[in-house]
């Protein structure tokens, strides 16, 4: 089967709506795109099976193997998008149009281009006649922009060693990220007039408790850990959102605080959760409030690749760029939590991630092809 020209599949990836959101009123199933890459996958060769992600309806995994034996290459990425608002779009969102020397599309940045770069460096290999002595690997997988729940539903090690996710790094290797921990707190305390604070408890006095142990927990956490590699040396932690009360005359019964806390490589999310949980209530003690933690989603572990590792050697050499450490997560920890080498190298522009007419540049798609070209030859001839 001969596929379809690059730009070709690049704009059937682009005309598929697969968003991905917590809230049901936007989010869509991946079924119709990880059924047209099996198509094309299977077209080459490969052997597909496609996986539904379990207690997620409509969401599939597809994990295509050219090959056999073991310790081959995995190339990742996720079919879902995040949803747009159609009024900031100076582009049809789901139709590919080229302009200024860029392709405009939701999804084309991040990161549904780099599937047909991938696809099309196989076919250049194989209308080459390059044999492969181990297996190669391609992971389509759901749900990464809302919960990461494809890449959770991954239990066994594909037949590989090492492994690329092609998100948007315009085309320079990243070895490591940092965590991402939200949590919500919520305090309950007792309503009444503020003419007399006797008659309530105030949970918004309570919370201001809260946020001054944070801080100084905060301030403990970038005393304690720091990793030069990352723009942002230390961990962060955000207040980001509060609500509470519904009156300047009365007493509030109910505040939450909504915080992001981003770990580095080597801070575990359990132990900080832990922790958290340990400091708010210590501030609280005595204080008749109850208090009360929802974990906004279940958090994305800091990754780390070590620096001389195979997988970041090769692709600094193919790049001509030294691998670098970023603040957003991806889902390499689930990949190396399978025992795969990882690194994230994409054609796109994280700046152009979730961005109204988002792109990627035209100049990107032959390098990240050639790039492709060399791992697969080198972890696969």
């Amino acid at each position: 089967m001969k596929l379809p020209s690059t730009l070709e599949m690049i704009g059937q990836l682009i005309a598929i709506p697969s968003i991905s959101c917590n809230n049901p009123k936007y989010d869509q199933s991946n079924k119709s795109i990880i059924d047209l890459l099996a198509t094309w996958c299977s077209g080459l060769g490969f052997e597909c099976e496609i996986i539904e992600v379990p207690n997620h309806q409509g969401k599939f995994n597809l994990m295509a193997t050219l090959g056999s034996g073991d310790n081959g290459l995995l190339l990742a990425g996720h079919t879902d998008t995040v949803p747009y608002d159609l009024n900031s779009w100076q582009f049809d969102p789901f139709k590919l149009t080229e302009q200024h020397n860029r392709l405009y599309g939701l999804g084309t940045s991040d990161m549904k281009a780099f599937f047909a770069l991938t696809l099309t460096a196989v076919e250049q290999l194989i209308i080459e006649n390059i044999d492969l002595k181990r297996p190669l690997t391609i992971l389509a997988t759901a749900n990464e922009e809302s919960n990461m729940a494809g890449a959770r539903a991954l239990s066994e090690k594909p037949k590989a060693d090492y492994a690329l996710i092609g998100e948007p790094t315009g085309l320079k290797p990243i070895r490591m990220h940092k965590g991402i921990l939200m949590e919500a707190i919520h305090l309950h305390g007792q309503s009444g007039h503020s003419s007399n604070p006797d008659l309530g408890n105030s949970a918004l006095e309570g919370m201001y408790r809260v946020m001054g142990e944070l801080l100084r927990w905060r301030e403990q956490l970038q005393d304690e850990h720091t990793n030069p590699a990352f723009q942002i040396p230390v961990p962060t932690l955000n207040l980001g959102h509060i609500q509470g009360g519904d009156s300047p005359n009365r007493i509030c019964a109910d505040c939450q605080l909504d915080i992001d806390l981003r770990p580095l490589p080597g801070m575990d999310l359990n132990e900080l959760r832990f922790t958290l949980h340990q400091r708010v209530r210590k501030s609280l003690y005595n204080s008749g409030l109850e208090i009360e933690f929802e974990r906004l989603f279940e958090g994305i572990p800091a990754m780390e690749t070590p620096a001389d590792a195979d997988i970041v050697k090769i692709t600094e050499k193919l790049t001509q760029h030294a691998a670098r450490a970023v603040a957003y997560g991806t889902e390499a920890p689930y990949l190396q939590a399978l025992g795969l080498e990882t690194i994230i190298l994409g054609p796109g522009d994280i700046d152009q991630a979730h961005q109204p007419d988002e792109f990627i540049a035209l100049d990107r798609l032959q390098p990240m092809i050639d790039i492709l070209s060399g791992l697969i030859v080198h972890y696969c001839t």
